[in-house]
This record gives C-alpha cells, structure tokens and sequence, in this order.
C-alpha cells in the first residue's frame, strides 16, 4: 500500500524537530504523561498513531515496521521535515530504526524507550502464545503490563492501561504488528550505522534489559549509548516521566 501520512500531534515551535513513535500496546496517547514538560522552544514534536491504532485504527494496511517507517517518511515530507530526530518506544523503536535502514541521511538522532533490536525478539512458544492472543485476550495484555514493569505497579495502573489498549487498537492490526516486531530480522541493514542512537533501557525491564541493548544496539550503531532508568520497566513514559525527558532531551541536544 502507498505510504500514509500518519495522524500526529504537533507540539513545540523549536528548531529541532523530532517524531515520536508509539509501541505496541498503545496508540500516541503513550506520551501523554511525558508532553507537559517536553522543552517546545528546542523541539518540535510530533506525536504520531500508526495504522491500527488511535485515529488510524480504521486505517487499512500490512502492518508492518517497514510499512510504519515508509508512513513516518511520509510524514515528514508532508511536514517538510528533510532531517529530524527520532523517539520509538518498544515496537515503535524497531520502527524508527526501519526509517534509517531506509533513510539514514535523514536522521539527526535516534532514540530508542526499551527498543525492540532490529533482529526482532525471539520467544519460547508459551511465551509467543501469551503475545499473539493479546489481540482477543484482554487478560493477557494486562500480564504483559504486569511483567513487563516488575510487577509491583497499582491495579488501578494495569487496568487502565490495558483499557486504552484495548479502545486505541485494532486487534486485526495488534497481531500483524505483533508477528512483524517480533518475527523481523533486519539488523544487517542498520549494522555498522553513524547515526548517534541512544538505548534507555528501564531496569525493571525483564526482555528489553540493558544487557540486551549492549549485545544489540552497542553492536550495530558506531555512535551508539545506552542508558538504565533505574525505577522503570518497560513503560518509563508513565514509571519516570521527569528522569525519561531529561535523558532523552539531553541527548538530542548533545
């Protein structure tokens, strides 16, 4: 299908422009806690939902990363962005790191909230199960949320987390996404990369550890960082919004 330019919201009127990308159990709504303190006199920020999620759920597509990156390009183009940064959380930083395997000469910076690697995240079938029902178990998203940040968070968390889930996604879409990310290997096709990339991995983070991000990232960005939120899992937007900006914000800037 021909490239979409993706529903966004725009914020700040800073020269460094920047687009940020949501993972796979949330529509660009994952931001919301992040928003009111971004610096908008540095930045321009846009927000963005890929197909299948928030006001594009009902948009057709493969649903796919390199369909979102082509989406994300498209994007900028619309914006008339020729260069400018990016943030992916999770299935939204195996997105963003497709958009410099196809365009790296466009990419200032790249940021990755608990990246997927390029090389997708390979499972142990009970563990795959758990994933690809996500889409029509709403119990098995609320797990993920729960494992996937030490397991300590309210249940009143939990449960809305996995209500917007469930509202901002098309389950259609949530699976294909789902067997992309995961099932993807692409890193060859970023590996040896000059673009500066930073990796904030979450310590309480189980899959996307900061162990994982130096066998990967380290290993594929020439100019690549890691840095560890100690009192984040996998959702450090809504677990340490203030550290999460200042560490992110600090890096473009660099």
């Amino acid at each position: 299908m021909a490239p979409n330019a993706l529903p966004h919201t725009l914020l700040g009127e800073g020269p460094h422009r920047v687009v940020a990308v949501h993972g796979w159990l949330a529509d660009r709504s994952a931001y919301a806690a992040v928003l009111p303190d971004l610096d908008t006199r540095a930045f321009t920020y846009a927000v963005v939902d890929l197909r299948g999620y928030g006001a594009a759920k009902e948009t057709p597509g493969q649903y796919t990363t390199s369909e979102g990156a082509a989406d994300v390009l498209a994007l900028a183009d619309r914006l008339g962005w020729d260069t400018f940064s990016l943030i992916g959380h999770s299935m939204g930083g195996s997105v963003a790191q497709r958009v410099v395997a196809a365009a790296p000469q466009r990419v200032r910076r790249l940021v990755g909230v608990s990246p997927v690697p390029a090389s997708g995240l390979p499972m142990p079938p009970e563990q795959w199960e758990l994933f690809a029902e996500a889409a029509d178990r709403h119990e098995n998203r609320r797990i993920i949320f729960d494992s996937t940040t030490g397991g300590n968070r309210p249940a009143a968390w939990l449960d809305r987390m996995v209500r917007q889930s469930v509202e901002q996604s098309d389950p259609k879409a949530f699976r294909a996404w789902f067997e992309s990310w995961a099932g993807e290997d692409f890193h060859a096709e970023i590996e040896g990369s000059d673009v500066p990339a930073l990796a904030v991995a979450g310590a309480l983070d189980p899959a996307l550890s900061t162990e994982l991000m130096r066998q990967t990232w380290l290993a594929w960005f020439r100019r690549g960082e890691v840095a560890e939120l100690p009192g984040a899992g996998h959702y450090a937007m809504d677990e340490t919004p203030l550290q999460l900006i200042r560490t992110v914000e600090d890096f473009l800037r660099a």
